[in-house]
């Protein structure tokens, strides 16, 4: 017979632990919770994450201002390109005129010879293939059937050349437009994050880098000599643009990002140089040692090379540093210096 003894009930103490130890549980889930959004970033914890997309913004910048300066290099040489071919057109189609007007008197004197009328009918390239027909044919009909000949070449060369940086150009665009989304991204979350301080921290930022700005302006200059003449005024060139705007792809004269900014300058002193910092920092004579700058080199800051401002004197810069600030002094102690470049 089987047992139909009761389950043995738990006792009063094991009942009070589990009680607890579920009580505990609801504590700590509840203190979870509660800690599950994060405290507010400090100051400094904000600011040094602004400056890093600052910096990684520069750095899609300077990708989009050289994708800029392709696909304006491009646009030009397709229309170059374009029209050599139109004119080349045009050439071909009086060569082929003049090869008609011959046609003509040759038919009005005694019917048109054979050899041209199959140039007529067929590809020159084609007939001109043909070695024995050439005896049958006018010197001067060869000679224009030659350069009917090199045109049409040429003109396939040129289409075929246009074509291909019609690619080109379709690519570089892409890549535009790829880099210009990257920089805005970059911005945005750095204005998100912006957003979180209150007016009183944001002001005291902007009071604090308009001190160090004023700061470093008063520094600036001293004995150190600017380093020629060109280099004199494009520095005169970039500091009349004191409190410009930084824009992202702007190369003046009223705004300007990095590389924007001393490009533009450098042209009012009747030098071209690249428009990118990574061009420029290949664009003249590199010089390594701090100490042997001169007022007007540039100076080139990452290792990337995605920076470059003016050498202004006494350890100074005078620069476009980033988006929502203005052309303005600064220690180059601020940004890891890699070389100037004396132009």
């Amino acid at each position: 017979m089987a047992s139909h003894r009761r389950p043995k009930q738990p006792s009063r103490t094991r009942v009070t632990v589990l009680t607890t130890a579920a009580a505990a549980a609801v504590v700590l889930s509840a203190n979870a919770a509660n800690a599950a959004p994060s405290e507010k970033p400090s100051v400094d914890e904000v600011k040094s994450k602004v400056d890093k997309l600052h910096e990684e913004a520069e750095q899609a910048t300077e990708k989009l201002d050289g994708a800029t300066e392709k696909q304006d290099k491009l646009q030009k040489q397709i229309d170059t390109l374009q029209d050599n071919v139109a004119r080349g057109q045009e050439e071909l189609n009086d060569l082929r005129d003049g090869l008609g007007s011959m046609a003509t008197a040759q038919y009005r004197t005694g019917g048109i010879d054979p050899s041209v009328q199959l140039f007529l009918s067929a590809d020159p390239d084609d007939y001109l293939d043909k070695a024995s027909t050439m005896d049958q044919l006018s010197n001067q009909q060869v000679e224009t059937l030659k350069k009917v000949q090199e045109k049409q070449r040429s003109l396939a060369q040129q289409r075929e050349e246009a074509s291909e940086k019609l690619k080109d150009l379709a690519s570089t665009r892409t890549e535009l437009a790829k880099n210009k989304k990257e920089v805005q991204a970059k911005l945005a979350e750095a204005n998100r994050l912006l957003n979180t301080l209150t007016a009183a921290e944001q002001a005291a930022l902007d009071a604090k880098e308009a001190q160090a700005s004023s700061a470093a302006q008063a520094a600036a200059g001293g004995s150190t000599a600017p380093a020629s003449g060109r280099a004199s005024s494009a520095y005169a060139a970039a500091q009349s643009k004191l409190g410009a705007p930084y824009v992202y792809g702007a190369s003046g004269p009223s705004s300007f990002d990095c590389s924007g900014l001393t490009s533009w300058a450098y042209a009012q002193a009747g030098v071209s140089i690249p428009r990118t910092s990574q061009a420029q920092a290949s664009a003249g004579t590199r010089i390594y040692s701090q100490s042997d700058l001169q007022v007007g080199d540039l100076v080139i800051f990452y290792s990337d090379q995605h920076h470059v401002g003016f050498y202004a004197g006494n350890g100074q810069v005078l620069h476009a540093p980033r988006s929502g600030a203005v052309v303005r002094y600064e220690s180059i102690g601020n940004m890891p210096f890699q070389f100037g470049v004396r132009i």
